[in-house]
């Protein structure tokens, strides 16, 4: 069982998690109160987590903007429902395309500039769920964001040090240097930082509630940005895209249920890690130790190798995630697992049977799980300059190659939606709302919910503790990077039984960072508990 309110695990972090009725948790502590201010105001956690969300492209550029994509799994009260707010390809995007403009031996398209991006879909993303879910007015979501980018706020440490490593790559890209560069360099800890343009983008969208993103002048403006620089997005690509709702995938786990997002999410990695991990006691394993790590890495390995072998667009996979998720064929997986040594696993035949995250909970018992992202940090490096719209790279998600062993599936095409990294979670048990959470950070993510979840179901840790525990992050191959904080006797362990391993001292770079908010019981009775990952500049917040 659980033990949430387990403060006690003795890993190195100050932080102590927050008891509260309404909650926000976000990874900036001005956009977490963003948030509160809307449940102040009278809204609910679907307004302050877009009002958080918003914050966080002006206190976080270094991971997100207006031109992000996003996702939500939201507990309105009585259901679970899920949104894909992730863009689409510009309709002049095919493998033609980017063979005659990158050369003949691409395998992706580009990884930055402006044949790197798709449709934003974040905005879209705001609107549908304030319409549909929201009780406050739109623009008033958007206030908190239009005054701090006007403003400015003092840069932070963890964020300095991503803008200052990413300048040297990114520095002569169109828009760049004008938004993030205005002092010539890469701001220093507690500069004061303002982006004027973005507070007139938020103005345009807060006016219009989005319409001026797609069909208005901010779509007017990408249009005319991408054909100065070489890009293929029009104002017919922004005008035609609508978010969708869907209906989470899940995956039973020690009398829980966990829920993601589907394909074209990579959500369903956690799935299958977990539903192989069903095949092992994992809670006769002590905690931190070498065998309990060793497996769960070997979990999350047959799970990469599926889903980076199948998983893409649903209209486009030959595979369901039914197929996927089949209990007799993941027990065939985890069959293949040798507790005595590491495994580089390849893709099986399931036919035969740079991110934000921000979680809100309110005492009337909506729960909202969001992230959204540019990926690989400032996204495409373009940022159009009229409006601060920081465009993200999600294109270089697809593949260009239709060869063999290739991921077909994800071959680019006009108006698909590419693979795609970021992925709320959310977990219930016998239909109730449990827990909302999420990690960051990449293929990290799937990653970080398996291992934070099987700390708090297997082996009855806190939720913060969950949070601070070290972590370790499959990257291919045998390969494995191993938080520096990590026991050394379990990472000497590890490399016994084969792990090529590295040890990393930049938690946030690699290992990710989380928000939990865990429910207490009756809401507006008991409340919740939430917590903060110590990795980033985070704070939950409530009352």
């Amino acid at each position: 069982m659980p033990s949430p309110l387990d403060t006690h695990a003795g890993y190195a972090s100050r932080r102590l998690p927050l008891f509260a009725r309404n909650v926000v948790s976000t990874s900036h502590p001005l956009a977490a109160q963003a948030g509160l201010r809307m449940l102040l105001a009278g809204g609910n956690a679907v307004d302050a987590a877009i009002a958080a969300a918003a914050a966080l492209t002006i206190t976080e550029p270094v991971s997100n903007g207006l031109g992000s994509d996003a996702f939500c799994i939201l507990w309105d009260g009585q259901q679970l429902h899920g949104l894909n707010a992730s863009g689409t390809a510009p309709r002049a995007w095919t493998p033609d395309y980017f063979r005659a403009k990158h050369g003949a031996d691409a395998l992706t398209p580009p990884k930055r500039g402006l044949d790197s991006v798709t449709v934003p879909g974040a905005v879209a993303g705001w609107v549908a769920l304030s319409e549909r879910f929201g009780k406050l007015p739109f623009a008033d979501l958007m206030q908190p964001a239009i005054e701090l980018a006007e403003r400015g706020y003092a840069v932070p440490v963890v964020v300095q040090q991503k803008w200052a490593a990413a300048t040297p790559e990114l520095q002569s890209l169109p828009g760049f240097a004008q938004a993030f560069l205005p002092w010539g360099r890469a701001p220093q800890v507690g500069e004061l930082f303002r982006f004027p343009a973005a507070a007139n983008g938020l103005r345009a969208i807060a006016q219009s509630k989005g319409e001026a993103f797609y069909r208005g002048p901010i779509a007017q403006a990408l249009a005319r940005f991408s054909a100065e620089h070489g890009g293929a997005l029009t104002e017919a690509d922004l005008a035609a895209y609508r978010p969708e709702w869907v209906t989470p995938i899940a995956q039973d786990y020690r009398g829980y249920t966990l829920h993601e997002i589907p394909p074209n999410g990579q959500g369903i990695a956690a799935l299958i890690a977990l539903g192989i991990l069903s095949n092992f006691e994992v809670a006769a394993l002590k905690v931190d130790s070498v065998a309990a790590q060793h497996l769960q890495i070997e979990a999350m390995k047959l799970a990469f190798a599926d889903v980076y072998r199948y998983v893409a667009e649903p209209g486009a996979m030959d595979l369901s995630p039914a197929q996927m998720l089949d209990p007799a064929y993941l027990r065939q997986r985890a069959a293949l697992i040798d507790m005595k040594r590491a495994q580089d696993f390849g893709a099986g035949n399931p036919a035969k049977g740079g991110t934000v995250y921000l979680t809100a909970a309110d005492e009337r018992g909506m729960i909202v799980s969001f992230i959204q992202s540019n990926y690989m940090g400032f996204g495409s490096g373009a940022v159009e300059p009229t409006f601060g719209i920081s465009l993200q790279n999600r294109g270089h998600g697809f593949n260009l190659d239709p060869g063999p062993g290739r991921n077909t599936a994800n071959l680019v095409a006009p108006g698909k939606r590419p693979f795609h990294t970021i992925i709320p979670a959310f977990l219930t048990k016998d239909g109730q709302p449990v827990m909302s959470y999420g990690v960051m950070g990449a293929n990290m993510q799937p990653q970080g919910h398996v291992q934070t979840l099987v700390r708090l179901l297997d082996h009855g840790q806190g939720l913060q503790a969950a949070c601070d525990a070290p972590r370790w992050r499959f990257d291919a191959g045998l390969h494995i990077n191993v938080e520096s904080a990590m026991d050394p006797a379990t990472v000497q362990g590890l490399k016994d039984l084969g792990h090529q391993t590295r040890l990393i001292d930049d938690p946030y770079q690699d290992f990710g960072a989380g928000q939990f908010i865990w429910r207490l019981g009756d809401p507006g009775r008991d409340g919740y508990v939430a917590a903060s990952d110590p990795r980033r500049d985070g704070a939950a917040v409530g009352f």
